[in-house]
């Protein structure tokens, strides 16, 4: 299988580059490497270009003929996006557009899209499945949910068929240790615990008074390479079925900030100094979710998401990492 990889060299597209390179796959990475790392792609060939450049993209969909692409380019802070809402919706919705427009021309029918849970918004029930509305609270979430819109369109019109993936958190490492998540500012969780762990700097811990049973907030963790193995399924399930489908990517289960600061301090030994402060504007309480349409249809269980086993791959990578 010819695969392309559009941010690859991001943290969850490099791990999908290394799980497809592991299955023996012809892969070329397409990344303009604002947030990406080159080390991250290791020997894989990689186009350096922004997907906002339509002719080079052309060019290159032309050159390469791949069989599916994996789409996970784009601006991802929340805050950011609150700030700048234009940047991410020329980034996220015009680069797609661009990139929907070369597969079309080269007739590639098949399109693995990384989504997210933020196109659902404040959460209406305790686990979320896809019948839950959408109503994103962010721009960031905005983008995500027009794109899918576009994805369902594009197949109805050019028959192009796709699979959207809405992962909730993300997170963990690679077990061989040498690809892992590196984001500047880093905003996730659990690397700034670890962060917080090794001394760089103390964790900032965003309220305390949520109505859950510590208190903090609970989110849903899902490791990178349990993504990559749904994304490979995806692309499987898209020779198959014929459409535009949507999926959710969690665990299933809910953990706290504090149950994710107990965890780090079991898995490195050492304490984790924090500050509360107060919530921040948009944090729900509780956001986990509901996978059993991706268990039913792409028959995908989660194997590497209990808690542990995340934070010790994070860890190892946190360690010893090289970009």
């Amino acid at each position: 299988m010819r695969a392309m990889v559009c941010g690859g060299a991001g943290y969850i597209g490099s791990h999908m580059v290394r799980g497809l390179s592991r299955a023996g796959h012809d892969i070329l990475v397409v990344d303009d490497l604002s947030t990406g790392h080159r080390e991250a792609v290791g020997n894989e060939p990689l186009k350096q270009l922004s997907l906002l450049d339509g002719a080079q993209l052309d060019a290159v969909v032309k050159e390469f003929r791949p069989d599916v692409v994996f789409h996970f380019a784009a601006l991802s802070l929340v805050g950011e996006s609150v700030l700048d809402p234009l940047r991410y919706h020329r980034n996220n919705v015009t680069g797609t557009l661009c990139l929907l427009e070369a597969l079309q021309r080269h007739a590639v029918k098949r399109l693995v899209f990384s989504s997210t849970a933020a196109v659902y918004g404040t959460p209406a029930s305790a686990f979320l499945d896809e019948s839950h509305d959408l109503r994103p609270i962010n721009p960031y979430g905005t983008t995500k949910m027009i794109v899918e819109a576009m994805l369902a369109e594009a197949w109805r019109a050019y028959g192009l068929r796709s699979v959207s993936l809405r992962y909730f958190n993300a997170a963990g490492a690679d077990a061989e240790g040498d690809i892992g998540e590196s984001h500047q500012p880093e905003t996730h969780l659990i690397p700034n615990v670890l962060r917080a762990a090794s001394g760089e700097t103390r964790l900032r811990v965003f309220g305390t008074d949520y109505s859950t049973p510590d208190g903090t907030c609970v989110r849903d963790f899902v490791h990178v390479n349990d993504l990559v193995s749904a994304h490979l399924l995806a692309c499987d399930y898209l020779q198959r079925n014929d459409g535009a489908f949507r999926f959710n990517l969690g665990s299933g289960f809910g953990y706290s900030v504090k149950e994710v600061i107990e965890a780090v301090e079991r898995v490195t030994g050492r304490a984790v100094p924090y500050d509360v402060e107060a919530r921040r504007e948009g944090d729900p309480g509780r956001l986990v979710a509901s996978h059993a349409l991706a268990s039913r249809e792409l028959g995908w269980t989660p194997g590497m998401s209990d808690l542990d086993t995340i934070v010790r791959t994070a860890a190892r990578w946190h360690k010893q990492r090289r970009y």
